[in-house]
């Protein structure tokens, strides 16, 4: 399964490309810039989508649906978000076989058609808050695509809230970002910076959008999860007004927030390696597979009778389990194929095994081998497989701090960026042409002005005047 798979150091982009494919994640779909996401890849957004879910639950929000199809006239209400999407949309002119009255705009984002229900649904102070999610898809007509990162149909969750004052909205909007992160760090072992983008970067039609940034395996930043705080805009663009508690109209607050398939890309370069993917626990659709090991009809009898004492033990313990017993393919190659699959803990079990009642497990993520016995071993896993976790993550964290530099002149700053990559903590002056300047020059980006700010941001890295922010600069996917 590993052969033909392009090494990280040799071409990181088509390393990533072999990965999905050979694992089974995705495939190119038959319209350029989709993708046909495969059972494997859709349990891992499963796994994703399940751990969200709950969290999002955890703190009052609630599921619904709304449609796919969007006149048009609803996006150009708002003028920022009409330009940030324009070159972006999928339009529908034509249906049941005659020209449309009024063409269709097939969704990039709901906000537009969920503000048009939300004046419907909004009256008064008691309506509030509104705090809604949605499951669905998007299209945007993206020119560059790659799977799962950039695709011009993908899944994701779009958060939609109203609220009747600023305060609450800004607080749902830190809330929702904070509940990315942990879901980032403690689901997908993915270590993450938080902040907030700079005007350039926002999200079109917000006051203000948050992010969390990721770094991958090849010290390239990915964003993550976004949090957008869209202050009145969109009440004001659709006319959703309440009755305060003095009785006087005001038009309400919202937020959105969002995360997509895009965070299987995330997990995929965040941890993977020359082998193929490496999965956290938490997320991985097998998070053990077991490989009986025998050569005649006897052997099988005792090894698979320890396979489904085991098997059941396992499930009792909550853990997920897979036992590959097909008999047209060798141990090795199994081997191979569910170390590129990135399942976290394989364990062997082989008629030696069986008669000193032990098994050989393996851990994917550093290759170690141990001698077990079969006695405790299904009770002992969620406690393994929650230090396999925290191992993931350690070491991604290890990983961006080694790579993090920080940059006190242009000069260095322009040797980093070409020579080692990686994040630079720098200090802007705040100016969006010195922003657009540095991009130009280096093609790195402001990333995000993360919150841990110092007390002294020090000088601009471009002007040497005196820095409004220190933010992270990187080049990104």
């Amino acid at each position: 399964m590993s052969k033909g798979v392009t090494k990280q150091r040799d071409d990181f982009s088509r390393w990533y490309t072999d990965v999905v494919q050979k694992a089974e994640l995705a495939d190119y779909g038959p319209v350029k810039g989709t993708m046909v996401i495969r059972p494997y890849g859709y349990a891992i957004w499963e796994a994703i989508q399940g751990g969200l879910d709950g969290l999002f639950k955890a703190t009052g929000h609630v599921n619904a649906y709304f449609p796919m199809f969007i006149p048009e006239s609803f996006l150009k209400k708002e003028a920022d978000h009409v330009e940030g999407f324009a070159p972006e949309v999928a339009v529908v002119t034509h249906a049941g076989g005659k020209e449309l009255e009024e063409p269709l705009v097939v969704r990039p984002t709901s906000e537009t058609i969920i503000w048009h229900m939300y004046k419907k649904w909004i009256s008064s102070y008691r309506d509030l808050p509104l705090l809604i999610n949605q499951w669905a898809n998007v299209v945007r007509w993206e020119m560059r695509t790659r799977l799962f990162l950039r695709t011009t149909e993908f899944l994701w969750q779009e958060g939609h809230t109203a609220h009747a004052t600023p305060e609450e909205a800004e607080e749902e909007t830190q809330r929702m970002l904070n509940v990315y992160k942990t879901f980032a760090e403690e689901w997908m072992a993915m270590p993450v910076i938080t902040g907030r983008k700079s005007e350039s970067e926002k999200f079109a039609g917000a006051v203000a959008t948050y992010s969390i940034e990721a770094m991958m395996r090849d010290t390239r930043a990915l964003q993550a999860g976004t949090s957008h705080n869209l202050g009145q805009n969109f009440a004001k663009a659709f006319d959703v007004t309440f009755q305060n508690q003095n009785n006087e109209p005001e038009f309400v607050y919202a937020t959105s927030w969002g995360v997509s398939t895009r965070l299987i890309g995330g997990v995929i370069m965040t941890h993977g390696d020359d082998k193929g993917l490496i999965l956290p626990p938490k997320v991985a659709p097998y998070q053990v597979v077991i490989i009986p090991i025998f050569r005649d009809s006897d052997q099988k009898k005792s090894v698979m009778a320890e396979v489904y004492k085991l098997t059941s033990g396992l499930r009792e313990n909550g853990v997920r389990v897979k036992v590959d017993d097909d008999e047209t393919s060798s141990p090795g190659f199994k081997f191979n194929e569910w170390e590129m699959r990135g399942v976290p803990v394989r364990i062997e079990l082989g008629p030696k095994d069986v008669e000193k009642q032990q098994a050989v497990l393996v851990t994917r993520y550093n290759g170690e081998k141990s001698f077990l016995p079969l006695k405790g071993l299904a009770a002992s896993m969620p406690d393994r497989l929650a230090n396999v976790q925290q191992a993931i993550f350690d070491r991604a964290l290890k990983f961006r701090e080694d790579n993090t530099h920080h940059a006190n002149s242009w000069e260095e700053f322009q040797s980093i960026i070409s020579e080692k990559g990686g994040f630079i903590r720098a200090g802007w002056n705040g100016d969006a042409a010195v922003e657009e300047k540095i991009k130009e020059a280096t093609k790195a980006t402001v990333r995000n002005i993360p919150f841990d700010q110092p007390d002294d941001p020090g000088k601009c890295i471009f002007t040497g005047e005196p820095a409004k922010y220190e933010v992270i600069f990187a080049k990104s996917y």
